[in-house]
């Protein structure tokens, strides 16, 4: 085996490179809007100050009113459970019991068709073999597949490695975005150009189209993050060849790294985070998103780029590069990492919002489905350890610990949040993907590149299992007006 992923290194460093000139791609294109917004352009005058703030004026609802109507804030009940908005076989996220109406804690768990993370991850880190595809299978496919039937998976998604002709040519980096998330939805709006029949909602040409997004959002992800580094550094865009043979990890750091190259153990443990991303049940809020889209009868793409914008939001997918920031900004600002007085100090500051974001937010603390623990949590725990200690960076592990440890108890005291707190994944997910050299622009996309299975297999249930659009309701909380002519407002 050490022979054979050690060839596999060389050929690697022996491999054509890609080289794409400014002239080739718009990746390199960098035009400002010379218009500027209407606030800046055109300031903020008095007469403008209803526009500006009128809706800080109308849309606070008093809180009162949603306990009268019984209106599910954020479609969750009054003890913070979610509300039942329809039944899925593709997994399920265990975290707590109704007992007698009552919310009780437990341990949490999560099974993907049934079967438990802990054990896909484990089963294929036992017998060193890249599990993701594995996975992804089970999603769509809703059994675990034969070795035939993963071979077969695995060239699937390889044949569709490589970008159609042109495409970089078109390929959206743009001007001075700095959000891959942004470019990945671009991205995928732009493939719907390329794809003869993009309307058909038809079971075989939605699996072709998770397919070619399995196969090819890695690569644009890497490339998009590429083009931004050698606009930076005023270079040339080096791409290496697609190689279709190569896993999902493999292939996310084939671009990354370009010629420093990878080793087989650290795409093994880029295998297993992305096996712990690949599904999280269709109440999270970008799978609930591309249900909800998927319920109308669009197209896949337009639904998998409006997943891509919900995951982008820092409450959800971009909560892991929050944390990752927010650690760093811990370290750079407390002297003695070992002290519980000093780091919690510095969390009631966060707390209170006098530090880092300002939002008041421990990102990597709480979970809307766990309370006592985050079994992905638990998995990365020791696979960070075991990175950490080969990395020297076993301090700054202690330190996310005491943050960990820390965080809950203030949480309550400051805050008085009363509900069971457990860390969840994002508290780790950053500082691996820091020990492997990924940078934190590609955190979030490397997130969603990953949650493609789950998104896929919810858009085909919700098209071929519920099959009616979604859509709840609203109360109207409004008073009723007379109309005055335009000549006697003031």
């Amino acid at each position: 085996m050490t022979d054979k992923k050690d060839n596999k290194d060389k050929k690697r460093s022996k491999r054509t490179l890609g080289y794409i000139s400014r002239s080739e791609t718009s990746a390199f294109t960098h035009i400002a809007d010379a218009y500027p917004m209407p606030s800046v352009g055109l300031g903020m005058p008095p007469v403008s100050e209803q526009l500006y703030d009128g809706m800080n004026r109308v849309d606070k609802v008093p809180p009162s009113l949603y306990q009268r109507y019984d209106v599910k804030r954020g479609l969750r009940n009054a003890d913070g459970s979610g509300v039942l908005v329809g039944l899925t076989t593709i997994s399920n996220v265990h975290g707590y019991n109704k007992v007698d109406g009552r919310v009780v804690p437990d341990e949490g768990d999560l099974k993907y068709r049934g079967y438990r993370i802990a054990d896909l991850v484990n089963g294929a880190q036992r017998e060193d073999r890249f599990g993701y595809e594995e996975v992804a299978y089970l999603l769509l496919a809703g059994a675990l597949p034969s070795q035939d039937e993963l071979d077969d998976f695995k060239e699937r998604i390889g044949s569709r490695r490589q970008l159609p002709e042109g495409y970089l040519a078109l390929f959206p980096r743009t001007t001075y975005s700095h959000s891959i998330m942004n470019v990945l939805q671009r991205a995928t709006l732009l493939l719907y150009a390329f794809d003869p029949t993009p309307d058909d909602v038809s079971p075989v040409h939605e699996m072709d189209v998770a397919l070619s997004l399995l196969g090819r959002w890695p690569r644009v992800a890497s490339i998009a993050h590429a083009a931004f580094k050698a606009s930076e550094d005023n270079q040339r865009l080096v791409i290496p060849p697609a190689q279709e043979d190569y896993s999902m990890a493999e292939t996310i750091l084939d671009v990354l790294r370009g010629d420093e190259g990878f080793t087989h153990e650290e795409a093994m443990l880029l295998d297993v985070m992305l096996m712990l991303h690949a599904e999280h049940g269709g109440g999270n809020n970008s799978t609930f998103t591309t249900r909800v889209l998927s319920s109308s009868g669009t197209d896949a793409y337009s639904a998998y780029t409006a997943a891509l914008g919900s995951l982008k939001g820092p409450k959800h997918g971009g909560a892991n590069y929050k944390a990752g920031e927010m650690i760093d900004d811990i370290a750079a600002h407390v002297k003695d990492w070992t002290s519980d007085d000093e780091v919690g100090a510095y969390i009631e500051r966060i707390l209170n919002r006098k530090a880092f974001d300002k939002t008041g937010l421990l990102y990597g603390l709480g979970h809307a489905v766990y309370t006592i623990t985050d079994p992905r949590a638990e998995i990365v725990r020791e696979y960070a350890a075991t990175l950490a200690n080969k990395c020297g960076q076993r301090d700054k592990l202690e330190l996310i610990k005491r943050v960990e440890r820390l965080g809950p108890q203030l949480m309550r005291s400051v805050r008085g949040i009363k509900k069971p707190i457990s860390t969840n994944i994002d508290m780790y997910t950053g500082f691996v993907y820091e020990m492997l050299g990924i940078p934190q622009d590609m955190f979030t996309p490397i997130f969603a590149i990953a949650r493609m299975a789950g998104w896929a297999a919810h858009r085909m249930e919700e098209l071929y299992g519920s099959a009616r659009i979604i859509r709840p309701a609203y109360n109207s909380y409004m008073d009723d007006q007379q109309y005055t002519p335009l000549a006697e407002r003031y």
